[in-house]
């Protein structure tokens, strides 16, 4: 049997990383058995190598190798690219086709990115793996195959399942042996071999000498993030490899191919702005906020009449500034106290109460009591009543005069049916 270092070389691996040897090992081990194979890893990490270790060193190795990129196919087509279909089963089948799991028949298919499979897909996908039976579209007939399949995904397949996404008795059929690869970032000591391998690459290609990097880029190289694994490193160096016509790359030189974000931890989002609202619930929230200020708006010029017998007109500003410690314009935009302060030298001498402080007595009264609740729906009848009649009916000129919303005016003429 052939050794680890010996199936890297054949299929161009390169690095040393315990966890990449590990997953050449079990594909060696696996591959003269008929067992489903399921490789898993983030995308770019070169997953495509595996299943061509596996079948190279089965006895299907004289078989046909198809790779079936899932993702890449539509969703109407998928079910006739993979079983075939007869004449006439929809439009534009204009004659009979043999689906991949035909032509394969004695080989070996590779379903990259089969997470992506629609549930329907998977469905017969699960019959195939479970006696090898499949039947095309538009046909009745059932036909057998005997194809080893080797899967591929850069999905969590759990989450996928939970979601309802992927069937859970088609993920345990596909992942027999799973064969897991390691992103690029723990594998910092194989980075930099890896960019001098496709610096030779592109050399060779272009007729150039290959690039090379100093101390600090190699640091930098070795501690990046590489969110697109070997594929993102290969780009890398091919695009350093063309445009630059130093062969001595500094850090500052490759610090410029990179992404500035790509050794960073994913940003913390800032919290929102207060009124910035992105749900149904912050909005309700919002909503009932609004009414409840509008309400104490009501209250507070309800109660402001009601004490000194005063119309709207004739409120005086410099009485809402004695009252409420504030200007006309935003005393009655602040949401009324449950309790209220009332200084002893407006109350009678019953109404007084030690509190133990010699400076200054306080009584503290409820704002609104049961007994007066039916006295202050009346005056607010009466106050919207007269201010709709003054204004000719118009709603937000009689609101803009009782110093409520137009909304809270509306609510009101319909609850006391004015």
């Amino acid at each position: 049997m052939e050794s680890v270092q010996n199936i890297k070389q054949r299929f161009e691996i390169i690095g040393n990383d315990p966890k990449l040897n590990r997953a050449v090992e079990k594909a060696m081990q696996v591959a003269p058995t008929d067992i489903s194979v399921l490789v898993t890893g983030e995308s770019g990490v070169g997953k495509e190598s595996i299943p061509k270790i596996i079948h190279s060193l089965s006895h299907r190795k004289h078989g046909k190798y198809i790779a079936v990129n899932c993702g890449a196919i539509p969703e109407g087509t998928i079910d006739s690219e993979l079983f075939g279909h007869e004449k006439g089963s929809f439009t534009g089948a204009t004659g009979a086709r043999d689906g991949y799991f035909e032509v394969a028949d004695g080989g070996t298919i590779f379903l990259d990115e089969v997470g992506e499979l629609p549930l329907t897909t998977q469905v017969r996908l699960l019959r195939v793996l479970e006696n090898g039976e499949f039947i095309k579209v538009g046909s009745s007939q059932v036909q057998k195959t005997n194809v080893r399949i080797v899967a591929a995904t850069n999905v969590n397949m759990f989450d996928a399942i939970e979601k309802g996404k992927f069937r859970e008795d088609l993920y345990y059929r596909l992942s027999t042996v799973e064969i897991m690869l390691p992103p690029l970032r723990d594998r910092k000591d194989d980075i930099h071999l890896l960019f001098r391998k496709f610096a030779s690459d592109f050399a060779h290609k272009y007729k150039m000498p290959a690039i090379k990097l100093d101390d600090d880029a190699v640091k930098y190289l070795q501690n990046y993030r590489w969110s697109g694994n070997i594929r993102q490193l290969r780009n890398a160096a091919e695009q350093i490899s063309v445009l630059e016509t130093k062969r001595d790359i500094s850090l500052q030189t490759l610090m410029s191919y990179l992404p500035s974000d790509g050794n960073q931890l994913p940003s913390v989002i800032k919290d929102k702005k207060n009124d910035d609202f992105s749900t149904e619930r912050d909005i309700l929230y919002k909503v009932l906020f609004d009414m409840k200020s509008d309400l104490n708006d009501l209250k507070k010029l309800t109660l402001e009449l009601m004490k000194n017998g005063a119309k709207v007109q004739d409120i005086n500003p410099s009485l809402v500034q004695k009252v409420y410690g504030k200007s006309e314009e935003t005393a009655f935009f602040e949401e009324e106290p449950r309790m209220e302060v009332i200084p002893t030298t407006h109350l009678t001498e019953q109404e007084e109460f030690d509190d133990g402080d010699d400076d200054t007595n306080y009584l503290f009264a409820e704002t609104v009591e049961e007994e007066e609740v039916l006295k202050l729906e009346q005056k607010e009848i009466e106050l919207i009543k007269k201010s709709l009649e003054r204004n000719k009916g118009k709603r937000k000129a009689a609101a803009d005069e009782l110093g409520i919303s137009e909304r809270t005016l509306y609510r009101k003429i319909k609850q006391f049916d004015l």
